[in-house]
């Protein structure tokens, strides 16, 4: 909230730089919805696949980790819940319904305290815990870097979260409906006063992430779509935590800096931007080839290091298990690829290595 107290100071010092920089972001948006256009099939592929990188890297930066050979099954909608093995996998099946419901959307809704706590509802709706409530008692946001606890920011209390929390959401519909400076600007600073309040007693980062992509979306930005903008986070997770650190500095007194923390989303989003095109790109060259031709090019220049045939039936709708798999066999035979064993998981779950590539 304290941002937005005064956005000619919070705002007013922005580097010259960034001006730039935001413009590209702009330029990325017009490009995106012309491809959205003409390729929509080509784009619901890349969604299919940023659905369960999104999912994965932003349970993961809060340590909540599940067996790789379980992630397939656990992205599939309606599991239920008996066939959780634990609270990380409960965890992670809710973050799945929050985000598909945000992604798929035909209309967003407004951001709210009571569409943000049905979030938090959602993230928490497979483990009997108390998601969709405010804190009652006070956090602290610590530090194990140098090997002791150390505070590093001291959120609100539960009595002051209470009108801190409607008064940000007020003020940031405020500003996007007037206009008040660029969208991610606004954006930047409604992130940030958010993880600042700490309003909820746990998910407050992935809830972050959540509402990160519905504004994204509700401006215009859709390549949170289809770029993994939580697999970016997780990459860069140490910029991530000091961008914050350097911005929620002074943040009570309402004289922070919102430039580290600004500058860090805008480098996410013109880095997916950069992801998104070659990515569109490179899907566009395989038309034309034949459907062991696009798979062959497909798992030797554009999957990931990593990957399963779960990976390829996405990228490339149309094509056959049968197929992926006598192409799979054919690049083993040429030593090109190798299962990785420490992936886990055999048969059609068996996870396959580029060779030579980390």
């Amino acid at each position: 909230m304290h941002s937005f107290i005064d956005l000619n100071r919070t705002l007013g010092s922005q580097p010259v730089r960034l001006g730039a920089r935001l413009a590209r972001l702009d330029v990325g948006r017009g490009r995106e919805a012309l491809f959205r256009a003409q390729l929509p099939e080509l784009l619901g592929a890349l969604a299919d696949e940023t659905r369960v990188a999104s999912i994965t890297a932003s349970s993961a930066i809060e340590g909540v980790i599940v067996d790789p050979r379980r992630i397939e099954g656990l992205v599939r909608e309606n599991v239920r819940p008996r066939r959780f093995r634990n609270r990380n996998e409960q965890e992670f099946a809710g973050y799945r319904d929050a985000i598909d419901e945000i992604m798929r959307a035909t209309t967003l809704e407004p951001v709210t305290v009571p569409y943000i706590l049905h979030l938090h509802r959602q993230l928490f709706r497979f483990t009997g815990g108390i998601g969709g409530q405010l804190k009652t008692d006070q956090d602290l946001i610590a530090s194990y870097e140098h090997g002791h606890r150390e505070i590093i920011f001291t959120p609100p209390s539960p009595k002051e979260t209470e009108y801190l929390l409607p008064e940000l959401v007020t003020r940031y519909r405020s500003a996007v409906d007037t206009q008040a400076a660029h969208p991610i600007l606004i954006i930047a600073a409604f992130v940030l006063d958010f993880l600042a309040i700490h309003p909820v007693a746990d998910g407050n980062g992935r809830l972050a992430r959540l509402l990160t992509a519905h504004v994204l979306l509700e401006q215009g930005y859709g390549v949170a779509r289809y770029v993994s903008i939580e697999q970016r986070m997780f990459d860069t997770k140490n910029a991530y935590y000091a961008a914050l650190y350097e911005s929620q500095r002074q943040w009570h007194e309402g004289t922070h800096n919102i430039w580290p923390w600004a500058e860090y989303l805008v480098g996410i989003l013109e880095d997916s931007y950069d992801d998104f095109e070659s990515r569109v790109a490179a899907r566009r060259n395989l038309t034309g080839l034949s459907k062991q031709e696009r798979v062959r090019e497909y798992v030797l220049h554009h999957a990931p290091v990593v990957f399963r045939v779960q990976d390829v039936r996405t990228a490339l709708p149309g094509v056959s298990d049968q197929t992926i798999r006598l192409v799979l066999s054919g690049l083993r035979r040429e030593t090109l690829i190798e299962i990785d064993e420490t992936a886990g998981g055999s048969g059609p779950r068996a996870a396959w290595r580029r060779i030579g590539e980390t």
